[in-house]
């Protein structure tokens, strides 16, 4: 049909015929025009993400998020919630209970040895595995009620190899491991009480602590005391990362003992000697080791030895003289982290005790020796034959109120051993005499010579004698032990 036949004849059938088709056609060319914009996008959309697939699969695999380029990565929107689920499910538990430390409260890891499928040893039917188990749960009461918090390795009688016990300890960090076993002999004789330590490694303090709990058990329980190992082999207390020792409360191939073993009130004994050992190790008392009248040519350096050895700090109270003597020694002193003092230049009483100026003069010198040979000064003081004495008598107040208005503090002692007093004493004897003076006092100022030999030759014995004290050294800041 002509569509430029005009439309005015309205009367005309033609043009009502042609008004109506072009009515109905406009609708039609409407459809067609959408119809053929929705083809074209349709086509387009498709070619578009052809375009992209062929772009991006060209593209390298994107490298893991590493430690590095995890931060380099600008934070984004918040994951949906199957994303977080997933995620989560990756990410590994901690292997234990968090038990949140306390500040202040020692944390203690005991250990009841064996269990499970391990007995351990046993005789006539007595399992090592539950005799350990018994004491550690009655200790583990002691230290929770003396408020102290326990985590036990086992609380059961399970299996639990050697790594799963120190993997445990040093998860939960605790302040002191102690292992509970029993022993066992080829002969019926043997019995008593044995500790067991890592003796190579002083840093933590496992001798102390092995020491200190022998000496309680052996006193709570009245056993033998039998060896304090230090060469151990026990993975234990080899591999904890905190002061660590074992002990082995008796033996159950000894009829007697075995039957001690299993009497609660016997292993109520054990526990609180335990208890005892542990309590004295975390809370110690303090002593401060002294020597007068060095620096000695022979003596000095073998006490400076045992020192080492044994992770002990001192305090010397120097005599200016031999200083100036022997100044390598007086510098190794002071290398090694102990404290000097002054004694006096020269141990002349008679020139010393003239007058306060005397005594402060003869004061300065031997302090200005000390800077001049160690390049360090020191304010501590001590009164030659103490800060009382038949020489000073007149003079004493006058010196102490100069001295102090120097701001110099001297300090005396409240236990020693006497060696200066009789040089022949035997060395057991001078132990007998530094054991017996302490009298269980919290705060110790030890009076030692390192003049003398025979306090040499019992030194290190002696350091053994007290192990609930840290030793430490004197600062302006301790309170002085005064006559």
């Amino acid at each position: 049909m002509n569509k430029s036949i005009p439309a005015f004849y309205p009367d005309h059938s033609m043009g009502a015929a042609i008004k109506d088709y072009r009515l109905k056609n406009r609708h039609n060319r409407l459809h067609t025009f959408v119809a053929a914009a929705l083809t074209v996008t349709l086509i387009l959309t498709a070619i578009s993400g052809i375009l992209y697939w062929l772009k991006t699969a060209s593209l390298p695999v994107a490298p893991a998020m590493t430690a590095e380029t995890a931060i380099a990565i600008p934070a984004i929107t918040e994951a949906p919630a199957e994303t977080k689920k997933e995620a989560a499910a990756v990410v590994p538990e901690p292997p234990y209970e968090a038990i949140p430390s306390i500040p202040g409260v020692p944390r203690i890891i005991l250990d009841p040895g064996h269990g499970g499928a391990d007995s351990g040893c046993i005789r006539d039917g007595i399992a090592e595995k539950d005799i350990n188990l018994e004491i550690a749960n009655l200790l583990e009461t002691k230290l929770t009620e003396e408020g102290y918090q326990v985590i036990v390795t086992r609380s059961e009688d399970v299996d639990m190899t050697v790594e799963e016990r120190v993997e445990k300890a040093n998860y939960y960090q605790g302040d002191a491991f102690v292992s509970i076993h029993q022993n066992a002999y080829e002969g019926t004789d043997a019995a008593g009480i044995e500790v067991w330590y890592q003796g190579d490694d002083s840093a933590r303090d496992s001798k102390r602590l092995a020491q200190i709990i022998s000496q309680r058990t052996v006193e709570s329980t009245g056993a033998n005391a039998r060896n304090l190992w230090e060469e151990s082999e026990f993975y234990v207390t080899n591999n904890t990362a905190m002061p660590s020792c074992l002990i082995e409360t008796g033996f159950l191939s000894n009829r007697l003992e075995r039957e001690k073993l299993l009497d609660p009130e016997y292993q109520n004994q054990l526990a609180d000697g335990l208890a005892q050992g542990i309590k004295s190790f975390c809370e110690p008392k303090t002593m401060y080791l002294t020597f007068d009248d060095g620096p000695d040519g022979e003596n000095t350096e073998k006490i400076l030895d045992i020192l080492k050895d044994n992770n002990v700090k001192a305090t010397f109270f120097v005599i200016g003289e031999y200083v100036r003597k022997y100044p390598d020694i007086t510098r190794r002193i002071v290398a090694e982290g102990h404290a000097i003092g002054i004694h006096c230049d020269v141990h002349d009483y008679g020139n010393l005790y003239q007058s306060a100026e005397s005594y402060l003069e003869d004061f300065e010198n031997a302090r200005q020796t000390v800077l001049e040979v160690t390049g360090t000064t020191t304010n501590l003081f001590r009164f030659p034959g103490g800060s009382i004495n038949a020489y000073n008598k007149p003079v004493h107040d006058d010196i102490v109120d100069t001295m102090t208005a120097k701001g110099y503090v001297y300090f005396d002692w409240n236990a020693g051993l006497e060696d200066a007093l009789n040089r022949e004493v035997l060395p057991e004897n001078l132990i007998e005499m530094g054991v017996s003076s302490t009298l269980g006092r919290k705060k110790i100022v030890f009076l030692a010579h390192d003049t003398v030999d025979n306090t040499v030759l019992c030194l290190e014995e002696l350091l053994n004698q007290f192990p609930e004290y840290r030793m430490d050294v004197l600062t302006t800041e301790v309170k002085p032990i005064q006559f």
